[in-house]
């Protein structure tokens, strides 16, 4: 007995080594191995767990169910390192903004009186009720702080029942990580989805293949598989490589090639939960291709929509049908004749591609750059060259539009893809045969009991 609880002593030994925003690396000591790590979405380290080599511990049932809480625990630690990558710019931008509109509360009472200033007034009491929305997005940001220190707690009491593993409770243990967990995933679905108002980059990952083209991660995949699937060129082509992670894309390791049954249109395709849809070439059809089978599951005309350059984007390149996908599920995006050539914004069952529900904008699909969706909004570029930047959203939810002022900056002088991935929460790009990243920070609309 003495012997197994000296082995769980070791086992329960862990360490997690945090590091934010640097590039240092933490060697495990001697008779220690790297257990665990994470990077955030530009490759630095944010979190590197090392444990005991396994020859030193023991293996009883015990043991087992405290390493699963073990590992619980560090997920979640992690979860919480990259959520705070995620909203640190956010919360920046909030601060700000805060400051900006009680500034100009305190300015435009002292000269309200003056006649030319009332219509500016009524525009800022028109934004009074963002007040305590942000005074609530502060408050989930110290809660976000207090899940970070309850999970370090409850790691230093999984390490301190060294002497008394044989009586403390399992259960209470169990009960108290899948609280935390819950609290955390709550947390993170309210900060998930949220209105876009800025986009910074690019960082260029990799320069490579033609002009046109497209590159992908799958955003429904599990944060340990990062695979990247690349799709060069906009026609005359059906392969598609892919890559185990970025790193391997970077250095130009494949690590399997598919050879597609039928060539696609344009650059706008998307994978989505293991599965590519693309647009096949000459037609209106969405091909959805299961890489797992290696076999096209369905494939289904979106009808009346346009194809083979009758409603392409302002570049061309039978760009008619962009495929993309967000929190919400699948989407395409296209102009028909009966919609005066205008986009046409459709969901789409994932697993049949019958359309789900349709939405009728009033901007033409000729004088776009590029579109993409984040939680049920399609935001539209004007242009797919330098200067451009998103001048449309339209809104499946409320089914309405407004005209946006956000710029991105365009480095390489022509965009032929920009898509959105809600597990990256960045805008993947083929700028000009550069594969770039850009970030983007959403403003976070979170509902209180007040609300009605």
């Amino acid at each position: 007995t003495i012997q197994i609880l000296l082995n769980i002593q070791i086992l329960l030994t862990i360490q997690i080594m945090c590091v934010n925003h640097t590039d240092t690396v933490l060697m495990p000591k001697e008779g220690w191995q790297i257990y665990s790590s994470a990077q955030d979405t530009e490759g630095r380290c944010i979190c590197t767990v090392v444990a005991p080599e396994q020859n030193l511990c023991s293996r009883d049932a015990k043991e087992g169910q405290l390493r699963q809480l073990l590992e619980k625990v560090q997920n979640m630690s992690q979860s919480i390192e990259v959520l705070n990558l995620r909203t640190q710019r956010d919360f920046q931008y909030i601060m700000r903004m805060e400051g900006q509109f009680k500034g100009l509360r305190s300015k435009f009472r002292q000269i309200e009186t003056n006649r030319k200033t009332q219509e500016l007034k009524g525009k800022m009491d028109a934004l009074q009720p963002l007040i305590p929305v942000l005074e609530q997005y502060k408050t989930d940001a110290q809660l976000i702080s207090q899940f970070k220190q309850e999970i370090r707690n409850l790691s230093m009491v999984l390490t301190a029942i060294q002497g008394e593993i044989g009586t403390y409770d399992y259960e209470e243990l169990q009960q108290t990580v899948l609280n935390l967990e819950s609290r955390l995933h709550n947390c993170m679905s309210k900060l998930t989805c949220g209105k876009l108002m800025k986009i910074t980059g690019p960082v260029t990952v990799k320069t490579s293949g033609t002009r046109f083209g497209a590159w992908m991660t799958d955003p429904q995949a599990s944060p340990r598989n990062n695979r990247v699937w690349y799709m060069d060129s906009y026609t005359n082509n059906k392969i598609v490589k892919e890559y185990k992670s970025i790193a391997d894309f970077v250095s130009g390791a494949e690590s399997r090639t598919y050879n597609l049954p039928f060539k696609w249109a344009g650059t706008d395709h998307v994978v989505y939960n293991g599965s590519l849809y693309y647009n096949k070439v000459q037609s209106n059809i969405v091909v959805c291709y299961r890489f797992e089978t290696g076999r096209v599951v369905t494939q289904r005309a979106l009808e009346n929509a346009g194809f083979h350059n009758v409603y392409p984007y302002t570049w061309g390149g039978f760009s008619d049908i962009d495929l993309m996908a967000d929190e919400l599920g699948l989407w395409a995006v296209y102009a028909t004749y009966q919609n005066a050539g205008n986009i046409v914004i459709s969901q789409l069952n994932p697993e049949t591609l019958q359309v789900l529900g349709t939405w009728n904008t009033e901007y033409s699909k000729r004088n776009a750059g590029e579109s993409f969706m984040i939680c049920g909004t399609l935001y539209i570029t004007n242009s797919h060259l330098t200067g451009a930047k998103v001048y449309y959203s339209y809104s499946t939810k409320t089914s309405s539009y407004e005209y946006t002022d956000i710029p991105f900056h365009n480095q390489f002088f022509h965009m032929s893809m920009l898509d959105y991935n809600a597990r990256d929460r960045a805008l993947y790009g083929w700028n000009n045969g550069h594969q770039v990243l850009f970030n983007v920070t959403l403003f976070n609309i979170i509902k209180t009991e007040d609300d009605s």
